[in-house]
Order: C-alpha cells, then structure tokens, then sequence
C-alpha cells in the first residue's frame, strides 16, 4: 500500500498523494471491495495515526513519523477505546503524569482494547486524561523508546469478523513518553473526534465496495446455480428482487458518500453528515449482504463463495468507531440544511 501511494492519501507533502477526500474514500471501497479488514488497517494507517499527527502534531513530529508510514515503513495504531468504555470515551482511565524523576517525560498508565494493528505497531497514537487537569491529551508512544515491561500488545485471537486485520490491546504500565510527544494545541474530546471522522467517512465509503463483491458474486451464484427443471436461480423474481434491493442500497449509499466527500473538501461538511453515512451506510450494507446470503443456501457458509466473510466483516464495521446506534443520538440536524442563508443555522 506504501508503494501504491495509498497510506495517508489525502495529507500534502511528507512523500503522501495528497488526493482528495473523495478520490480516497475510491481508495477505501476498491479495497474493502476485496476484505474489510484490509480497509480496516489502512484506515487506521491513514486517517487516525497519520492525519492526528498531521492534524494536531508538531513539526518534528511530522517530519519524524509522516514520511516512513506514508511509505509503510511504520506501522501505526489509535489507542482510544478501552475494556470499560467503548461508546464512551469522555470515561477513560488512562491517565499521564509528569515523571517524578525525569524532567520533560510523561508517565502513561492503562489499558486500551479492540485497538487494530496494536500488536505489530511502531507507532501508537494513545489519548490519555492529564492526572493534573484531567483533560484529554494525545501522545505518540514509539515503541522503540519504550522500556521492557511498560508497554505490551498482545493480541486478540480468535476473532469471528475482520480476520484479514490484526487486532490487540495496549498495555501501559508507567511508559515514560517524551513531552515532546505530545499533541500540544488539542485537548478534550476534539482531536481523537477529528480523526475518528476521517475514519467514519472512509468506513461509509469502503462497506460500498464490500456490499458490491456481494451483489457480483451472488449475481454470477445465481445465473450459474441450476435449481427446478433447469432454471438457473437468477429466473426467480424473489432472486432478483434480493439483487435488485442491494444494488439501489449501494448506488444511493456510493452516491451519499461522495456528495459528503465534496462537501468535506469545502471545508462544509458537518459531523452529523458524516455519522448519517457512516450509519446508513453500514447498516444497508450488512442488511442486503445477510439477505443476499440466502441465494448461497448452505454454500454460504464455505470459504469459497466468501459471501459469509463479507458478513461477518461487515457487521464489526456497524459497530466500530460508533455502533449505528450511537450515531443515531446525533444532535439535531439543523446544521445539514445546505440551502439555508442564515448564518445562525
């Protein structure tokens, strides 16, 4: 992906395409058009570690950790959701304080989970509440400034969904992390909610692509199946009103997606939008792909039509990065009426 040109596509300079956000969010979809679970790592890659650090980062700390994710050299993760607060953020214990003996040093302590990419990660951007003010602040941990026993990653086996994409959770026992890394203009809730809309809208555009390798493979399945005197499956309207369903779902989901993504380049796209996508989205995509699930019979569950992956993939992207039920407790949308000429709204 580092070779392509595709980690960090949207940031300019640091060797990154400096692409639009829609001609990225084409990016996400052709790839999660083969697995969501590679969409997945590259997001993380791409709009949480590398556009917090080119969002909220020094200088130093671009020119650092920019040019060698951007060519895959280092391998980020997000450290935000943790065992006991996943939808709630504003709740966390991490926690940071000033090293007792080490002037200019951070001491972070906790544990965060469901972290993608965190068991091979070189670089962890962790959000961790100040002991002092008990605001949120980010740092980049760099693992290789870590000493033994203060940072571990172990991963989470087993996974049913996102197979493709490994997964982990970031142990910090008094990891010391030079102040220098630490994000020095955003505090609260406002830079990891940055990045996480990045990240939603690169979601909301990828489970397009998913949702269309399970339109093609159920399509090609049933012209080919042969079931009752002959017909192939595709003859029956229940078969093509399934096609039909899933086909309108992602051609009016694709094209929400890139409506967003012209506004978010405009500087005029709002959170709610992006949680309205990121949520309709989603959920259409694991509705037509369960339903489309059923023209397999009982060959949906063998590897070989992967029609059952794609579900299971596609019911973690419903849930991470807000579960389709928080985004629907978005604020009320007055901020979304494009046509209005008043200011105050």
């Amino acid at each position: 992906m580092g070779e392509l040109g595709l980690l960090g596509a949207t940031i300019d300079g640091y060797g990154c395409a400096g692409v639009s956000t829609v001609a990225n969010g084409l990016i996400t979809r052709a790839v999660e058009r083969v697995d969501s679970g590679y969409r997945s790592g590259m997001s993380v890659q791409s709009s949480l570690v590398m556009g917090g650090i080119n969002d909220w980062g020094t200088s130093e700390l671009k020119e650092k950790y920019l040019p060698p994710m951007a060519k895959g050299k280092l391998l980020g993760a997000f450290g935000l959701t943790e065992p006991n607060h996943g939808s709630d953020p504003g709740a966390m214990e991490t926690t940071a304080r000033p090293h007792p003996q080490k002037s200019g040093y951070y001491l972070l302590s906790g544990s965060k989970t469901w972290i993608t990419n965190s068991p091979i990660a070189d670089v962890l951007l962790v959000w961790a509440k100040l002991k002092e003010t008990g605001k949120i602040r980010g740092f980049v941990v760099d693992r290789r400034d870590c000493p033994a026993g203060t940072l571990e990653t172990p991963a989470i086996k087993n996974k049913t969904g996102l197979r493709a994409s490994i997964t982990g959770m970031i142990l910090l026992d008094d990891c010391p992390v030079p102040e220098a890394n630490m994000f020095p203009d955003v505090e609260g809730l406002r830079g990891p909610f940055a990045c996480l809309n990045s990240a939603r809208y690169g979601i909301a555009f990828g489970v397009m692509g998913a949702l269309e390798d399970c339109i093609s493979r159920a399509r090609a399945y049933a012209l080919d199946r042969k079931q009752f005197r002959g017909n192939p499956l595709a003859k029956y309207q229940l078969v093509q009103k399934k096609l039909a369903d899933a086909t309108t779902d992602a051609a009016f989901g694709t094209l929400a997606a890139i409506q967003v993504g012209r506004l978010k380049d405009q500087g005029k796209a709002t959170p709610e939008m992006i949680s309205m996508i990121k949520r309709q989205n989603c959920d259409k995509a694991l509705q037509n792909a369960r339903v489309l699930q059923e023209i397999f019979g009982g060959n949906a569950v063998s590897d070989e039509y992967a029609i059952g992956r794609h579900v299971a993939n596609l019911y973690v992207t419903q849930t991470y990065e807000g579960q389709s039920d928080i985004h629907s407790r978005s604020p009320p949308l007055r901020h979304i009426q494009p046509y209005s000429s008043s200011e105050e709204e």
